[in-house]
């Protein structure tokens, strides 16, 4: 359910072309793409280059989230939003609207993309998203509907993109739109001011629903009823203390997070300085010589000791780049 602000602005047919006022473009309508509180996106073509477009008779409205979609460009070189690509008005036949033109991002949901490759690219494709979520915290905003219904994985390489900007909000102010199951005020879980931690709270949920491959009804509410559901489930148990620090809101910054769940997601490494277990070694039988093995036995063992430890470093290493490469 989404906080409601105003009505769909206009319905425009498959086939209609929008005129830019100012600019000049022009953008042939294919077909909707989605519709909210602030306006409709629909698939559009410009040349041969697809498009997507948001109208809406909110100018303001188009402004802010043109402001949005700015600053996420500004945030990295690539912008986990849409490339912002042209902001203009439209002349129709019942009135004016403004409307801005951006990169329309292909590729599977998260949720989709993690259950056709597997479990273990939640965790790799949220520390990216948490990544990017503290450099757009820094410029000001809060996503505020983050949701994964939001969220599209491009590639390859696998990256994560925002493809709805209209929930984001400068931080201090109250959210403007929002989706239940994602916001801790309908668990009883904080506030509706716009700070990193309500993202915070939001990508913990996100992680949750891809366990449950949805979502799932409240009882009781509060924490309560989220660390039963995280204890549900075997791949969510080993992140309990990450999953409810961010519940709680008791990381200050998506990055404190990340550092986090990535000292969680990492193999275990063994203990620094821990002493070697040595298992005394029997004595020979009454009678039995000490021999030693063959020279030919003892180096294939050694051969195959060297060749495992080479594959193990070769692995372990192989592991680090694709790890860096994706985050």
């Amino acid at each position: 359910m989404m906080n409601p602000s105003s009505k769909n602005p206009c319905r425009i047919g498959t086939g209609t072309v929008i005129s830019g006022k100012w600019h000049r473009n022009e953008y042939l309508v294919l077909k909707e793409l989605g519709n909210g509180a602030n306006g409709v996106v629909y698939l559009v073509k410009s040349g041969n280059e697809e498009a997507a477009l948001k109208i809406s008779g909110n100018s303001m409205s188009i402004t802010s989230e043109v402001n949005v979609l700015k600053s996420f460009a500004k945030a990295r070189g690539q912008a986990l939003g849409p490339l912002l690509l042209d902001m203009d008005d439209w002349i129709a036949p019942d009135g004016m609207f403004s409307f801005y033109v951006m990169e329309y991002i292909k590729g599977p949901g998260l949720q989709q993309f993690v259950f056709q490759k597997g479990k273990e690219w939640m965790h790799v494709l949220l520390l990216q998203l948490l990544t990017d979520l503290d450099l757009f915290h820094k410029n000001g905003w809060v996503f505020g509907d983050l949701k994964p219904e939001n969220l599209i994985v491009t590639g390859p390489p696998p990256r994560i993109r925002c493809i709805d900007v209209g929930g984001t909000t400068l931080i201090g102010r109250a959210i403007k739109e929002y989706t239940e199951f994602y916001d801790r005020g309908y668990w009883g879980l904080g506030t509706r001011k716009a700070e990193p931690s309500y993202d915070l709270f939001a990508v913990a949920m996100v992680m949750i629903a891809s366990a449950y491959q949805g979502t799932f009804r409240k009882a009781e509410g509060g924490m309560g009823q989220l660390l039963g559901a995280i204890r549900k489930k075997e791949e969510l148990t080993r992140f309990e203390p990450v999953l409810s620090n961010a519940l709680l809101g008791k990381y200050g910054s998506a990055r404190g997070m990340r550092e986090a769940l990535l000292r969680t997601a990492s193999p275990l490494q063994p203990k620094i300085g821990a002493a070697p277990t040595v298992r005394p070694t029997a004595p020979p039988a009454a009678g039995q010589s000490l021999r030693r093995h063959p020279p030919g036995k003892t180096k294939k063992r050694s051969n195959k000791k060297e060749t495992f430890f080479v594959i193990s470093v070769l692995a372990l290493l192989y592991f680090v780049y694709i790890v860096v490469q994706l985050t």
